[in-house]
């Protein structure tokens, strides 16, 4: 048992460190398209997995015909679970060249870390981006990310992403794929836009609410031999994601096998609830259990943080923290 403290870490990252961790998460790795399972009673599924499947590919052509190219851009729109990191990270696997994969998070922490133009340097010459969880509810944003599409696609870039849309909301979300087309302005003529629909897979395989621990259980887990794991004061980590860039916070857990934090407690601020976001979707891509005391994880967003503009991230960390903290502890 190697027991450490995300307090205690000061993590420092290159230009190559970051464009380096510009991959899928571990659970897709080995994604493909014929692993992709779409769910019979929803069709769009299997529409979708043909369109990101022939995203690479031109259309049209014969004897007397001029090949048509695919659109530069793909959007995939639809609910938190049903498949579309899936189908992202298998075109990813199967484009060529020189090729990143990202949150919108991760690429806006990008260009915050190097600044615009060397972020617009690193990525130029890119075949393929690929921006998952692309999110409309910061215009700032959204106006950087298509303002850093626009010149990487220029150049003949490729890019396909998906939406942040909560799932099985009534009203919400089905125009996410008009919103985008709006936000992105200029753009809109690049991209194709494709809706999924579907439930989140997650719910289906656990019971939807985050599991609590008592504080005898967490100080038996980390009593684990063979296993590293961060153990922090929940307040602690206002702290330590205030202090780290977000650009950061993958390197900041890099090495743990499980999560341990002592006496959780609802945010109070919205910029410390907004970080923690970010910090679970690093946590969520390298499939690191949760487990925790105090306020069950998917409770810590009061509900004036739920029904406001930042609604889609609280949704998203909430389904995520949910299948965190059902992760079963593997040595």
């Amino acid at each position: 048992m190697s027991l450490v403290h995300l307090a205690d870490r000061r993590p420092s990252v290159t230009t190559e460190q970051m464009l380096a961790h510009l991959v899928p998460p571990p659970q897709f790795h080995t994604a493909s398209f014929d692993s992709y399972v779409p769910d019979a009673a929803f069709p769009s599924q299997s529409d979708a997995r043909e369109a990101a499947r022939g995203f690479f590919t031109t259309t049209g052509g014969g004897l007397f015909k001029k090949a048509v190219e695919q659109p530069l851009g793909l959007y995939l729109d639809g609910g938190f679970g049903v498949g579309k990191t899936h189908l992202l990270a298998s075109a990813w696997h199967i484009a060529k060249g020189r090729k990143y994969f990202g949150t919108f998070i991760e690429y806006t922490a990008l260009v915050g870390a190097l600044g615009y133009a060397n972020a617009v340097t690193a990525l130029t010459g890119a075949s393929f981006i690929a921006i998952d969880e692309f999110e409309l509810d910061d215009p700032g944003d959204t106006m950087l990310m298509t303002r850093l599409l626009g010149e990487l696609m220029s150049g003949g870039t490729r890019v396909m992403a998906t939406s942040n849309t909560p799932p099985n909301a009534l009203g919400e979300g089905r125009f996410a794929a008009a919103d985008f087309v709006r936000e992105i302005q200029g753009l809109s003529d690049r991209f194709r836009t494709f809706r999924i629909d579907g439930v989140d897979y997650r719910h289906r395989e656990n019971e939807g609410k985050a599991v609590v621990v008592s504080e005898d259980e967490l100080d038996a887990i980390e009593r684990t031999e063979g296993l590293v794991i961060a153990s922090d004061a929940f307040g602690d980590l206002e702290v330590v994601l205030a202090r780290e860039h977000p650009s950061k916070y993958a390197i900041l857990i890099d090495g743990i096998d499980v999560i341990a934090w002592w006496g959780v407690i609802p945010f109070t601020d919205q910029n410390d609830a907004l970080r923690f976001v970010a910090l679970v979707d690093r946590l969520y891509d390298a499939d690191i259990p949760i487990r925790a005391t105090g306020t069950p994880v998917d409770e810590v967003f009061p509900e004036e943080m739920l029904s406001g503009g930042f609604r889609k991230k609280y949704l998203r960390a909430q389904s995520r923290l949910v299948a965190l903290t059902h992760r079963a502890i593997s040595r």
